[in-house]
């Protein structure tokens, strides 16, 4: 009767680690898949590919009237804010190109180097602002990105997705999947270890 007890809690701990197993593999999926129709094409869109020093020529705060978050929108209750302008020398070419904080940036802003979010308030926009300005014109030289090719006449701060943090994105799920594999890996080889031990108790007798 306690053999039949043992056999039956062992087989619900068994079915219970392999359906952990199985949903760890299938959130590892999902989470794959997330980061493929995300973060991926964002990585791989990107033109700015290639490291270079940026040295600062202008930095100009203009007037919030200046930029919007939508050039076209004449609504005028529309959140504006300073715009800081800044104009860089790329090391690399010797050009003199507009600077952006991220690829971000310039799709919803082309004159500006940040943009704020709605939410935020304006007087801790302003003082932001501020702050990025003096820190510019602080350090002067400062690594950035621009577009080898050509297609974007224009460098960013810093990339949203570098490749840094693309692995980082794909670390999680891989861990993931690897657990649940390990789990159901387990789980079999206990099942067959059981089914020997029966057969070769059988055997014996």
């Amino acid at each position: 009767m306690l053999g039949k007890k043992l056999v039956t809690a062992q087989k619900r701990g068994e079915t219970r680690a392999l359906c952990l197993g199985l949903a760890m593999v299938a959130c590892s999926m999902m989470m794959y898949f997330f980061i493929g129709i995300t973060i991926v094409p964002s990585y791989t869109k990107s033109v700015w590919t290639t490291e270079t020093v940026c040295k600062v020529l202008k930095a100009t705060i203009k007037d919030r009237n200046h930029c919007s978050p939508s050039e076209d929108s004449e609504d005028e209750d529309v959140f504006q804010y300073p715009c800081l302008e800044v104009w860089v020398n790329l090391t690399a070419s010797g050009q003199e190109v507009l600077l952006y904080s991220t690829e971000d940036t310039l799709d919803r802003n082309s004159k500006c180097f940040y943009v704020p979010g709605n939410s935020e308030k304006p007087k801790e926009v302003k003082t932001r602002i501020e702050t990025i300005a003096s820190n510019l014109k602080k350090y002067q030289s400062f690594p950035c990105y621009y577009d080898p090719g050509g297609t974007q006449t224009n460098a960013i701060l810093s990339r949203l997705y570098p490749l840094q943090g693309l692995l980082f994105a794909f670390l999680w799920p891989t861990l993931l999947f690897t657990g649940g594999c390990l789990i159901i890996v387990l789980v079999k080889i206990s099942q067959y270890v059981s089914v020997l031990s029966a057969w070769q108790y059988k055997i014996n007798i």
